[in-house]
């Protein structure tokens, strides 16, 4: 049958309300952190809590078609069927009906909705091992459907138990999972070479321990249907890009490129992996936690993603510009109705993929020259050594500290470094790459002779950063409020600054932006940060800031941004602003009398 993502959507929600299950709707993307994984990857996985007894407020049966993220196997994507954004339909007994009922519910959905031959279904259902039996009741109720006994087969462990690895306390059980030949056309398909799973029905009999399971007070169901891959397999294809989740997304990047997804080839996988990404892309920044591209945690994983799609724009010789006509295809053409938080959040999200593409369009081509610069010495390196030793085997890392630079001067993940490697057939010494990281930090450690200069918590990359921001925004509050503002005091980490300066009323919004814009204009100037030591009297003379005179001795350190910024200062700082990345204000406060308070980040 041919259908729509819209339609296998209703068809699915329809057929379980009419079942009794109450519709709960999609939760965030952003694990909640009880099961130890930073993104949720199953549409059970919100539900743990009332999986292990607590009341539903919606009742005992339950239904969704759940967003979820994935990225271990991201270098897969631009193949025809993974995804780093997918979708789950999903539906759930808390305790109420069990096996009986559920067989007859996925075999009726999947024949008399879907239209399925019954002779061609085949299922797996959990073989028994020392932890737990053989699951002979699912069977027989297989066959008492009509399933051919022929196409129950039992399988380990491996294959028909489900469990959330790596967490303890989590609900788990048997599953029967369920297969459909994908070239229905076929002559006596033969099990499982020509089959395809479309799904599988948890028995949430046990709850997992440290070491083997005990039985759960409250036996569940959960049922889990891949969104995408059964609207590929529905419309008969072979291709997860060809169905209407992204046909419109494909044609926008063919006009784009002026290339064809059907030609194949490295133009097609391109397209696949921007369509994917961006789509990821606006799930995260559209989500209700409003995920944002930065250096840590979920915001580290988004820009990796974006930072990948710009990649691939620039292999298919496109503008990143194409990243927003895709994205509002997605928002207003697919997913707006199901997830109307992208709808509300367009303008915002639009916005955002915007600004992290220009800021990383900037380093990205200098980047890239400076990657080949790698290659070619590497290259160099080895016809040189081959010509005077006939034995020499050729070298195929770069190393560690080469990537470092990478990523320290043109804000190249390790990953991408190593992605851009493996596509010349070569690898970066990872290990060299952190041993580079720490010489660094302990260089910075050293410059700042073992103190917290400058309220740093730590001397990390990413603090040394934050650390020189502080520069440009006690600057720029100079200029956008009063030459009388002067830092009174700061305190930075990795992930944030915060920073106290005088002042006698709370600032405007007019006046916050301001100052973020000023301080981002003097990040893309890439300013020279320029250290001197000098007596106190010239640094005085020189009109250099300095705010804690009781600190300083006859001989000060100053640093100096461009024209921009003259202070006295321990350090460390950064040699340029071009890589503090994007600059902004999260929360203007007071902190005491006569004193505000700014909290800010760098994405």
């Amino acid at each position: 049958m041919k259908i729509t993502g819209k339609e296998l959507r209703k068809k699915w929600l329809d057929f379980y309300k009419s079942k009794g299950h109450a519709d709960i709707g999609a939760v965030s993307l952003i694990g909640d952190g009880t099961t130890g994984v930073m993104f949720n990857v199953a549409g059970m996985q919100p539900l743990m809590p009332y999986l292990l007894g607590k009341p539903h407020p919606a009742g005992k049966r339950l239904c969704n078609v759940q967003g979820c993220v994935r990225t271990v196997d991201i270098d897969s994507v631009g193949d025809a069927s993974h995804f780093t954004f997918f979708e789950m339909m999903g539906n759930w007994s808390l305790g109420d009906y069990f096996k009986k009922e559920k067989t007859a519910w996925t075999f009726e959905i999947l024949t008399d909705v879907f239209g399925l031959d019954k002779d061609k279904l085949c299922t797996t259902v959990f073989e028994g091992n020392a932890s737990a039996p053989r699951d002979d009741e699912t069977a027989e109720l297989l066959v008492s459907l009509g399933i051919r006994r022929e196409h129950v087969f039992y399988l380990p462990k491996e294959d028909n138990w489900w469990e959330l690895e790596g967490t303890v306390g989590t609900p788990c059980g048997p599953d029967n999972e369920w297969f459909y030949p994908l070239d229905e056309g076929k002559a006596n398909p033969v099990f499982p070479d020509d089959y395809i799973e479309i799904g599988n029905d948890v028995y949430m009999q046990y709850q997992k321990l440290e070491e083997g399971y005990a039985p759960l007070a409250h036996k569940n169901v959960d049922t889990g249907f891949g969104f995408d891959r059964m609207l590929l397999f529905l419309n008969g294809l072979h291709d997860a890009y060809k169905t209407d989740l992204f046909t419109a997304v494909i044609a926008e990047i063919e006009r784009a490129s002026g290339k064809k997804y059907d030609d194949g080839g490295e133009a097609r996988r391109a397209m696949r992996i921007i369509a994917d990404h961006t789509r990821t892309t606006v799930m995260l920044i559209g989500d209700s936690t409003g995920v944002l591209p930065s250096n840590t945690g979920a915001g580290y994983i988004l820009r990796r993603i974006m930072r990948r799609a710009i990649r691939y724009c620039r292999q298919l010789e496109i503008s990143s510009e194409v990243l927003l006509s895709v994205a509002k295809i997605y928002i207003e053409e697919v997913y707006g109705e199901a997830y109307p938080l992208l709808k509300e959040k367009e303008a915002f999200i639009l916005e955002e993929i915007a600004k992290e593409a220009e800021r990383f369009e900037t380093t990205l081509a200098t980047g890239m020259k400076e990657f080949e610069k790698c290659v070619t010495a590497l290259a160099r390196k080895n016809e040189f050594m081959a010509k005077s030793d006939p034995a020499y085997v050729p070298e195929t890392v770069i190393g560690g500290k080469a990537a470092f630079r990478l990523y320290d001067t043109y804000g190249f993940p390790l990953e991408l470094t190593e992605e851009l490697a493996a596509e010349k057939g070569l690898t970066v010494d990872s290990a060299g790459f952190s041993e580079a990281f720490k010489e660094h930090q302990e260089k910075s450690r050293v410059l700042a002779k073992g103190e917290a200069k400058g309220g740093l918590e730590s001397h990390s990359e990413m603090a040394v950063k934050y650390h020189t921001a502080t520069h440009l925004l006690n600057a720029a509050l100079k200029v956008v409020l009063s030459p009388e503002c002067n830092q009174r005091g700061s305190n930075i980490t990795d992930e944030r600054m915060r920073f106290d300066f005088n002042f006698d009323r709370a600032m405007t919004p007019e006046e916050i932006k301001a100052v973020e814009d000023l301080v981002n204009e003097k990040i893309r100037e890439d300013l020279p940060v320029v250290y001197r030591e000098m007596s106190l009297e010239e640094a005085r003379k020189e009109h250099f800031v300095g705010v804690f005179d009781s600190k300083y001795g006859e001989v000060v350190k100053t640093y100096s941004i461009g024209d921009f910024s003259k202070e006295m200062c321990g350090g460390p700082h950064v040699e340029r602003t071009g890589v503090l990345g994007h600059f902004k204000i999260q929360k203007e406060q007071s902190s005491s009398a006569g004193v505000r308070r700014i909290k800010a980040i760098l994405e």
